[in-house]
């Protein structure tokens, strides 16, 4: 796929050459009818992204249709094109029948015109919103799917809690993209994201299979989530203009962003043209690598792209700022992939095997289920997936994963014929153990206050790294020690070769 490339099926179907004479819109695509100049940057989609309720309350009954017509009849601007046939489909439905220089059509006409026109200027945020708004479905959405699914991935569309829908099985297309609208609600932009994004992970699952190891659920919309918060975060901005940026990338540039966030590389961010933008590696927080670019590596990255200015490259002196936060965000990002170590599930099974069972939030993983699965099977991964994700935040569940692998670690040393005669709190030993940081850092508690995160945890013990005397997984062994009856030797020391 070439930079300029497209999303098969949403975003490839733009004409080449004019379609028809009998467009509506002015500023139209017949070669006799070019502006001089073209649309504005990107089209501010101030409306999109809010639905009705953005307006001040009687605001809706104030404006006049008419008058919408009549400015829709008279401007060549795209984006007040946009806010205008978008206002008519919130508020007359698509089948409302209006005249364009006395020629009555429908708002639908007006989208099919709107979003061949937004692929013409390459505005792919409108694009991917006029898709939603006419429902458009990628063609091959199920075949995407299915590829996903036969490899073990279970897939879920929408945000946690109360969206989130669960694909287990493959599904008519029609199906599929019906589940997928109706997770989105009234974004209709992130309906057709998430049918972008299921394509892309379709080939890289085909071509790069190991970037889903350890991964049993592709939970789409935390993936989207995640993507927006590092635009932010490289970027410098709000939530809401990531989001924008993030609707704006070209499918190019959001196929490689999502394939680093994937990957688990790190990457900065370099704004080119209006909202074209050059992803770089940086590091590979795995394996601690960095890519260090020379001089004639960045003279051919300049042949390939002319327009990339070598002084934009971020300097050295963000490095330490770009490290506080590091933690942070990889849990964020394996929370929101689901991803766990190796091995992780037939370890939580010898655990269940100790005790009489885990709590994760109030969710129970019994000692029973140790009597009807046997520890790889992929029912009981699953069981313990679908109680891990119960947790919304991602920060949050993978700090779950992390006090688990405490648990089983006990079973492989020398302790592990220890039996505990009661259910283990798993969150508990979470909040325990942040407690213990908390103290130890002697954090001041209008800091503590101001840094809750996810569940109540600092966001600095968010942000600590696992390993090391005062990491997470130190305060968390610390934390197990407090809540459960561990053995001691003759003088009272713990009895345990945890390190």
């Amino acid at each position: 796929m070439s930079k300029s490339g497209s999303t098969p099926g949403i975003l490839d179907d733009f004409p080449a050459r004019p379609m028809s004479p009998s467009l509506h819109l002015k500023g139209s695509l017949h070669p006799l009818h070019y502006s001089h100049h073209a649309p504005s940057s990107s089209p501010q989609l101030s409306h999109f992204f809010h639905g009705p309720g953005s307006y001040p309350p009687g605001k809706q009954e104030r404006i006049n249709i008419d008058d919408l017509v009549d400015q829709l009849n008279n401007t060549e601007v795209l984006h007040e094109q946009a806010d205008i046939i978008h206002y008519l489909y919130l508020h007359r439905g698509p089948n409302f029948e209006i005249k364009i220089d006395e020629k009555p059509c429908c708002i639908k006409e007006l989208l099919v015109e709107l979003y061949e026109k937004a692929g013409h200027w390459k505005h792919w945020g409108l694009v991917r919103h006029t898709a939603g708004m006419l429902r458009k479905r990628v063609e091959e959405l199920a075949l995407a799917a299915t590829d996903l699914l036969v490899r073990q991935k279970q897939l879920s569309v929408g945000l946690p809690p109360d969206r989130e829908r669960v694909i287990m099985r493959p599904l008519p297309p029609d199906d599929l993209a019906s589940i997928i609208f109706d997770a989105c609600g009234e974004d209709l932009s992130t309906a057709s994201l998430t049918q972008e994004l299921l394509i892309y992970l379709a080939m890289f699952i085909r071509t790069e299979p190991k970037l889903f190891n350890e991964m049993l659920r592709l939970r789409v919309g935390l993936i989207i989530q995640v993507m927006a918060s590092e635009l932010a975060r490289t970027l410098k901005c709000t939530g809401d203009e990531a989001s924008e940026h993030l609707l704006n990338l070209s499918p190019y540039e959001m196929k490689t962003l999502l394939h680093h966030i994937l990957s688990g590389k790190e990457f900065v961010i370099n704004t080119v043209q209006k909202f074209s933008l050059i992803l770089e590696k940086k590091s590979n927080l795995r394996q601690g690598q960095s890519l260090i670019l020379d001089d004639r590596n960045l003279s051919m990255m300049q042949k390939s792209m002319p327009h990339l200015d070598p002084h934009s490259l971020e300097k050295e002196d963000n490095v330490e700022s770009d490290r506080q936060g590091q933690w942070l965000r990889r849990r964020r990002l394996d929370g929101a992939l689901n991803r766990v170590p190796v091995g992780f599930y037939p370890r939580v099974w010898k655990v269940l095997k100790m005790c009489h069972g885990l709590v994760i939030e109030g969710h129970h993983i019994l000692h029973s289920l140790t009597r009807e699965m046997t520890p790889g099977e992929f029912k009981f991964a699953l069981h313990v997936e679908m109680v891990l994700n119960k947790i919304p935040q991602p920060e949050y569940r993978q700090l779950m994963v992390e006090a688990l692998m405490i648990l089983t670690m006990m079973t492989e040393n020398e302790n592990s014929k220890l039996y505990f005669n009661q259910l283990i709190q798993v969150d508990k030993i979470v909040h325990v153990a942040n407690g213990i940081f908390i103290k130890e850092q002697n954090i001041p508690d209008d800091i503590v206050e101001a840094s809750k995160g996810a569940a109540g945890i600092c966001l600095h013990f968010y942000d600590t790294a696992p390993s090391g005397r005062y990491g997470t997984m130190s305060y968390l062994c610390r934390a197990l020690a407090a809540i459960l009856p561990l053995p001691t030797d003759v003088d009272a020391n713990l009895d345990c070769s945890l390190s």
